[in-house]
């Protein structure tokens, strides 16, 4: 059994609709993972360099995970991709992008800029939840986020504890 610590996940989606399913979903895995949503990416910038409504810090822990779309109000997501991953304090956090759009340069820019994995949202809503489980299952349950490594199983001990 995996013993894995709930992480804070930091959703930047900007369709209300594909939020909420997807809060849905990452909820109903029953993991105690709380998921931070922000509507644009300005908003996400805030959130994660604790300015503007997030400035105390109180309502924006570190994420262990970023679910990011790209196509966002105010700052696309490549940029907040650009931003975080040459950022220090932030470039350990991995970033799933999580978008409509399939397009091979986007996807080729993410993975430069250092996206952990792409991830295109499917149009049908089984196959839109079936994508969000696997994420919750690799990212938050299989996988060692930063700041686990203390009381987490790895991926690769838990593979040969069942």
């Amino acid at each position: 059994m995996l013993n894995k610590q709930a992480v804070p996940v930091l959703l930047v989606e900007d369709n209300p609709d594909h939020a909420e399913l997807t809060m849905k979903t990452l909820s109903r895995g029953k993991l105690l993972n709380r998921v931070y949503w922000v509507k644009d990416g300005e908003a996400a910038l805030q959130f994660l360099y604790h300015e503007g409504i997030y400035a105390d810090g109180a309502d924006a822990p570190r994420p262990g995970l970023v679910l990011l779309d790209i196509r966002l109000p105010k700052v696309d997501g490549i940029e907040i991709l650009r931003r975080v991953k040459q950022d220090p304090k932030l470039n350990s956090i991995p970033v799933v992008m999580l978008t409509t759009s399939d397009r091979g340069e986007e996807v080729t820019e993410s993975y430069r800029l250092g996206a952990n994995s792409y991830i295109t949202k499917p149009v049908r809503f089984a196959e839109f939840i079936e994508k969000i489980e696997t994420v919750e299952l690799y990212w938050l349950l299989t996988n060692t986020l930063p700041g686990q490594e203390g009381g987490a199983v790895s991926s690769q001990q838990s593979a040969f504890s069942r």
